[in-house]
């Protein structure tokens, strides 16, 4: 969500821009996506808030059971879709059509190398100020500045600050994702079973034929989110052994899904968001972890407060960088310590030094 909205406000500025996505095409994935207190105010200022609202899921609530299946009690639909919540592919789909016509968009690619050079550097055969890169399709082009608005696992910002284990701090969640029938008949409505080191959360939303799956275990690093599928499937498979009600159901429902997804709760934690003329915007940067329920909302406004920083510092990048990251860390702050608490509150864990993670 970072980068195209980044997008949007660098051209509407007046920049030129190029968007690289490693996907052959617009992504279709992802569940659902919500928005909270200031975001509104962004997707206002883009003109996209009135469609979004077309497209509400319309939680009615999750309700609480136990490891039976009975119901014990009931969550208001803000406790999972906040303000608004929206199908992500629709948030995808809108992103890409305000800035389509007007952005540079290359798909099936991503970058493999980054050099910053200011004026005089020849090495390359560059006489002015800007950043090389390397795309692993084999181009080669120039650019003024460059922003990681790549995700948890960012390549940018591997390229330009350093190996995934120097920034990501494993939370102690990790879980698969997946869809599948809907044979338990919700409708705008979820249910959860929460124990003392796993969780299984259902719901039923744009879709109603289809079941949203979320299985969800304490795990010591994020380690799996880089391992191939089946052994993801594995680790789900013995972090539920054993347990009744639905379980032995979903997980054969796991190995058939075609939208099988796994990914553990991490935040991103750096001393500087910027380095020279490369900058990070949203999960890249700062990531709050699922758990905060602020993902959404904080890509959004970190797109905008950066836009706005360039254009108050009359293309001075490193004062407008500067300032980005001033005004926004207290935010991001404040969203990181919720996201700690969440994952505390259920499964005992919240964070640790940056370790154990991948730096492919």
């Amino acid at each position: 969500m970072a980068g195209p909205a980044l997008a949007y406000f660098l051209h509407r500025d007046g920049y030129e821009v190029t968007v690289v996505e490693r996907a052959p095409d617009l992504r279709d994935s992802g569940y659902a996506v919500d928005f909270r207190g200031a975001a509104f105010d962004v997707l206002e200022e883009m003109g996209i808030l009135s469609e979004l609202r077309e497209h509400d899921t319309r939680m009615s609530g999750t309700i609480l059971i136990d490891e039976e299946g009975a119901e014990i009690g009931r969550l208001p639909a803000e406790a999972f879709a906040g303000e608004l919540e929206v199908p992500k592919r629709e948030l995808t789909r809108i992103l890409h059509r305000i800035t389509a016509d007007d952005v540079t968009y290359v798909f099936d690619d991503s970058i493999s190398a980054l050099t910053q050079h200011e004026p005089g550097v020849h090495g390359s055969g560059v006489h002015g100020s800007g950043v090389t890169v390397e795309f692993e399709s084999g181009a080669t082009r120039e650019f003024d500045l460059v922003f990681g608005a790549d995700g948890v696992y960012s390549k940018v910002r591997r390229l330009a600050f350093g190996p995934h284990a120097e920034a990501v701090r494993h939370l102690g969640l990790s879980g698969a994702g997946f869809s599948t029938a809907n044979h338990l008949g919700l409708r705008r409505s979820g249910m959860l079973q929460h124990g003392k080191d796993r969780a299984i959360f259902l719901l039923s939303a744009g879709d109603a034929d289809r079941l949203t799956v979320s299985l969800s275990f304490s795990t010591d690093s994020p380690a799996l989110d880089r391992r191939p599928r089946h052994e993801q499937e594995q680790a789900v498979r013995a972090a539920f052994a054993g347990r009744g009600w639905l379980v032995p159901r979903l997980l054969e429902a796991m190995s058939e899904a075609d939208d099988f997804y796994f990914s553990s709760t991490c935040q991103v934690h750096l001393d500087r968001w910027s380095s020279g003329r490369v900058a990070l915007v949203g999960d890249a940067g700062y990531c709050a972890a699922p758990t905060s329920g602020m993902g959404t909302s904080q890509a959004l406004i970190g797109a905008r407060t950066l836009t706005r920083a360039l254009a108050s510092a009359g293309g001075d990048h490193a004062a407008a960088f500067a300032a980005y990251e001033a005004e926004l860390r207290p935010y991001v702050a404040e969203n990181q310590a919720l996201g700690q608490e969440t994952a505390a509150t259920m499964f005992g864990g919240g964070g640790s030094a940056p370790a154990d993670v991948h730096s492919a």
